[in-house]
């Protein structure tokens, strides 16, 4: 039976999108709740987060943001990426917009790297990995920009969003089922275009109000079976030392923080309602939970970031 070392890394999406958001993750890395962060570089609060960032020596990568608020790169004012409004597309815009063949790759490029660069600019350090809000890095022709841009700025991790069980997940609203069930068949046509990601994906069935502990613990109990499972029936031409010594690296994607209140916030345009609601502490409360930081020790779960790998 293979013994595998457990690594999760806890990563505090949307650092940056306003004062309460930046708040609440330091306080939960504070707290060893999330050990890893994710900046959105155009964020009204980016420059604050990156100065917690560094106070705090808080592990950080790169948000990227292609459907929310403004772009980074003052080339684009007027591009395919923006509505008639000035602004992307938004979550389900965007994605949209790339079905019809509207979206310019070359103006996606330019996008993705003015924000490597903003990053690099704020931190002081290119990005330890960078992955995409709401999961557009990993669309159809987006996906091999997103790689290039990876693999020129030598940015060596990103995320593939596959979560095992997440088909069993009946908790999960059929429209918020759907959009992940899109997730995931872009994330699989994905696999062959990126280089480096973690073994273990977690994060859609236990986002905002389906965040509990519970949940969190069976996600990760369960997406471990389905590994090491999979994992021993590859391992016999491996010696037993080669076995043990095993590690396993975990992806969790959280979105704790303080409700946003408007006017503040956002990424140029204002708060969305995901960030104003209650779903936001929520998370913060479940992370920080003692219960979920018993159940790290006694499953000998080490917390750690994409820079420790």
């Amino acid at each position: 039976m293979l013994q595998s070392r457990v690594k999760l890394i806890v990563t505090g999406d949307d650092f940056g999108y306003c004062p309460r958001r930046n708040q609440g993750i330091v306080e939960c890395f504070l707290a060893g709740a999330v050990s890893n962060v994710s900046l959105l570089v155009n964020g009204s609060a980016a420059s604050d987060a990156a100065q917690l960032a560094r106070r705090h020596n808080i592990p950080i990568g790169l948000h990227a943001n292609l459907s929310e608020g403004s772009p980074v790169c003052k080339a684009l004012k007027n591009s395919s990426l923006l509505n008639k409004d000035g602004f992307f597309h938004g979550k389900m815009g965007f994605r949209t917009v790339l079905a019809k063949g509207l979206l310019k790759m070359s103006e996606v490029k330019q996008e993705l790297m003015a924000q490597v660069d903003l990053f690099r600019e704020l931190t002081g350090h290119i990005p330890h990995h960078m992955d995409g809000h709401q999961h557009v890095h990993v669309l159809p022709e987006v996906r091999h920009v997103f790689a290039q841009v990876l693999e020129e700025y030598g940015i060596k991790y990103t995320r593939v969003p596959i979560e095992p069980g997440l088909h069993s997940c009946v908790w999960i609203e059929p429209p918020l089922m759907d959009f992940y069930l899109g997730v995931e068949k872009d994330s699989l046509d994905t696999v062959d275009v990126f280089t480096r990601w973690v073994d273990i994906y977690i994060g859609l069935s236990t986002m905002g109000k389906n965040m509990s502990v519970s949940n969190i613990k069976s996600a990760i109990d369960s997406a471990m079976l389905t590994f090491t499972t999979k994992e021993n029936s590859h391992m016999t031409q491996f010696s037993p030392q080669d076995q043990q010594s095993r590690t396993v690296t975990i992806e969790l994607m959280v979105h704790p923080g303080y409700p946003t209140i408007p006017p503040a916030g956002g990424c140029g345009e204002g708060p969305d309602d995901f960030s104003q609601s209650w779903e936001r502490l929520h998370e913060l409360q479940i992370l920080m939970n003692p219960e979920l930081q018993n159940y790290y020790k006694t499953r000998n779960i080490q917390l750690c970031a994409f820079k420790d790998l």
